[in-house]
């Protein structure tokens, strides 16, 4: 005799308790789902879908601290999402991370359980891979809008950087070590695509290993033929290419 498929182990995020307690009625009438967590931001979605490794989270995505894309982007290996909010302006956005579905509050049964036949198709197919974080913040920004604070997951921690406090950025192969008032941060994202995501009147590609924000350069001094050193207004040195003096003379 077949054993019984294992049920699907949801999440359910959302910082208001009635659109909780929607979903987990509606959810309770869905067979072979069972909901096995509540958070009401995006930090304790963090914590237990660690923990909890679930199969589907359905996500709310304006909320306090993180919102829904920045919870995703933080995650390592994102399980199968539903977004579920009253904002129909991120639903372009939503399917451009991999979620499998977006349901509008207010929510309605028939369209949750439209959703839901969504995600069992999904888990049943073979495993797609999971969109890199670069394109989840990426497509959480709006046109022409720049990013305003940086992410980075640091074990258990999350250090949340606002912009204006990045000193510089340095490539180090597939990752980015992040500095920010004397502190250093690692965080698995290649240079480019960081770099693309920030203010060009605020930050210069100086080098293909370097972004500096150019608040912070004190000087530019030649110590060799075409090779320039940016001197921070700290002390630090970081090479400047010929293409970075080309892009720090245009901004200045």
């Amino acid at each position: 005799m077949a054993a019984e498929p294992r049920a699907i182990r949801t999440v359910i995020v959302d910082d208001e308790a009635p659109a909780r307690a929607l979903l987990r009625q509606y959810l309770g009438a869905e067979p072979g789902l069972e909901v096995v967590g509540e958070c009401t931001n995006g930090f304790e979605a963090l914590k237990q879908i660690g923990d909890l490794s679930p199969d589907l989270v359905l996500l709310d995505v304006q909320m306090p601290k993180l919102d829904g894309f920045e919870v995703l982007e933080l995650l390592e290996k994102p399980p199968a999402v539903v977004f579920v909010t009253a904002y129909d302006e991120y639903a372009l956005k939503a399917f451009e991370v991999h979620a499998v579905d977006y349901v509008l509050k207010p929510i309605g049964r028939e369209r949750l359980a439209e959703a839901i036949r969504h995600v069992r198709e999904r888990l049943a197919a073979p495993k797609a891979e999971a969109p890199r974080a670069a394109s989840l913040a990426t497509a959480a920004r709006a046109p022409g809008r720049f990013i305003e604070r940086v992410l980075v997951k640091d074990g258990v921690n999350v250090h949340v950087i606002p912009v204006e406090r990045l000193d510089w950025i340095e490539a180090q192969d597939d990752y980015v070590s992040i500095h920010a008032e004397g502190k250093s941060h690692l965080k698995p994202q290649p240079i480019a695509e960081i770099a693309e995501g920030l203010d060009p009147a605020r930050f210069v590609r100086i080098h293909r290993s370097y972004v500096l924000n150019v608040e912070r350069l004190a000087r530019l001094e030649l110590y060799a033929k075409d090779s320039r050193m940016a001197i921070l207004k700290d002390g630090k040195q970081l090479p400047v290419s010929r293409a970075g003096y080309a892009r720090l003379k245009e901004m200045m």
